[in-house]
């Protein structure tokens, strides 16, 4: 089984939507993926990112904002993928075989819910990319470069 670790500073917003936005595509296809997020620093999960998820029908309830070290097997990961600068900056180093890649998206945190639902579509183009990759044997995306800039207000 794939194992994938999602990490980020709070694990409150943007690693907890990716978690479940991949889960849901794994399980779109049949894919039999192990997914987990994590953040440098334990808080809470945001009730804006329950909201937006809530709305394409996944649900956060349950989800609660862990460090690394509280994940299963912690330094034991196929991918590592941060979706934020600072939490590429403190990810620790991995063994060789885990692939580190790095997909900065917008903090949505005191934005509109427009502004949660531009970073959770955008989380979800780039997590099903991800999937349907490591699906079908080829290379996965090896950043998120491309990103539109989302609307602060």
């Amino acid at each position: 089984m794939t194992r994938v670790l999602i990490l980020c500073t709070h694990n409150s917003a943007r690693s907890q939507m990716a978690e479940a936005l991949t889960r849901e595509a794994a399980r779109r296809i049949g894919l039999d993926l192990d997914v987990h997020s994590a953040g440098t620093e334990a808080t809470r999960v945001k009730d804006d990112a329950k909201t937006v998820m809530q709305e394409i029908g996944l649900s956060l309830d349950g989800h609660t904002s862990k460090t690394l070290w509280d994940v299963p097997d912690p330094q034991n990961f196929d991918y590592v993928i941060t979706v934020c600068d600072s939490a590429a900056e403190a990810c620790p180093a991995y063994p060789g075989r885990t692939h580190r890649l790095h997909y900065p998206f917008t903090d949505p945190s005191g934005g509109s819910l427009d502004r949660w639902r531009a970073v959770r579509d955008q989380l979800g183009v780039q997590f099903s990319a991800f999937v349907q990759a490591v699906g079908e044997g080829r290379p996965v995306p090896p950043t998120y470069e491309d990103s539109p800039t989302v609307p602060v207000a």
